[in-house]
């Protein structure tokens, strides 16, 4: 079975699907910082096999990642980036190669790891604006 590989994140579909967000309750994360294009390059390096999706209708860019949009926007007054409150974890295959990834690409360690049930760890990393990014594996 193919393997789709994202932020070390592992889906095994039998091809890839791009109706995968109709199957989720998750269609869109969003990301709050001060610089989107730095933060969409960023989290298109972190995110290993998004794709940029341009829709210029909207004059707006975002990434897809397995059928999930992360969408980078401007912070504002409302909405600063950092951590605060909502984290959205990925399930991930191969727990310690991600992390190492996310590290690699200046990602920095939040909160963990620690082991949870079935063996599996987690942990939270923070983007160079301070977002967090739970991990799950």
């Amino acid at each position: 079975m193919p393997t789709i590989l994202a932020v070390g994140i592992q889906y095994h579909h039998k091809q890839p699907d791009p109706t995968a967000s109709m199957n989720s309750p998750i269609c869109a994360v969003l990301i709050y910082v001060p610089d989107v294009a730095a933060a969409i390059d960023w989290y298109q390096s972190a995110f290993r096999g998004s794709e940029r999706r341009r829709l210029s209708e909207f004059d707006f860019t975002c990434l897809d990642f397995n059928g999930i949009s992360l969408e980078i926007v401007p912070s504002d007054e409302k909405l600063s980036s950092g951590a605060a409150g909502t984290v959205a974890y990925w399930a991930v295959e191969d727990f310690d190669d991600t992390l190492a990834h996310l590290l690699a690409v200046g990602a920095t360690l939040y909160r963990g790891p620690g082991r949870i049930e079935d063996n599996k760890q987690m942990c939270m990393v923070r983007d160079p604006w301070g977002n967090c990014i739970g991990l799950r594996g």
